[in-house]
């Protein structure tokens, strides 16, 4: 079962989420290690930066967390290391700590793996699906 949490909401351990990773056409098939994806679909429409909305696709994606570390603060003493000296898989950042520029939530998934690609999403049909004001904050 897909579990949907709000945007604020803190991931627990060893479950699976339904999120979004905004990318351009060239990127789509190309993801690596240290995969970053969000539940905010606001935000990974955005993405990536610099590139018109008619490049930006979204990938809805199911993802097992694992276990899951909150950095919550710049030059958090884990910021750098939760996976590999931790043994974390999922590492994430809560909205509101202005941990990345746009202030909200992120994660970043270390194993590809663990993300299963659901959806290859236009992003005029993110508009019709989800929201008509999605890029009114």
């Amino acid at each position: 079962m897909d579990n949907f949490l709000d945007t604020g909401e803190h991931p627990e351990d060893q479950r699976t989420y339904v999120m979004f990773h905004g990318t351009s056409v060239e990127a789509a098939d190309m993801l690596g290690a240290g995969v970053y994806v969000t539940r905010d679909i606001q935000k990974a429409c955005k993405y990536p930066l610099g590139v018109s909305n008619s490049k930006r696709r979204v990938l809805k994606v199911r993802v097992d967390v694992g276990k899951v570390k909150i950095i919550d603060q710049q030059d958090h003493p884990m910021q750098k290391t939760w996976h590999t000296e931790h043994g974390y898989d999922t590492a994430w950042v809560p909205p509101g700590v202005d941990m990345v520029e746009s202030n909200r939530q992120e994660n970043c998934v270390y194993d590809p793996k663990r993300i299963k690609v659901m959806e290859y999403i236009y992003l005029s049909h993110v508009l019709t699906l989800y929201s008509p004001n999605i890029f009114h904050e």
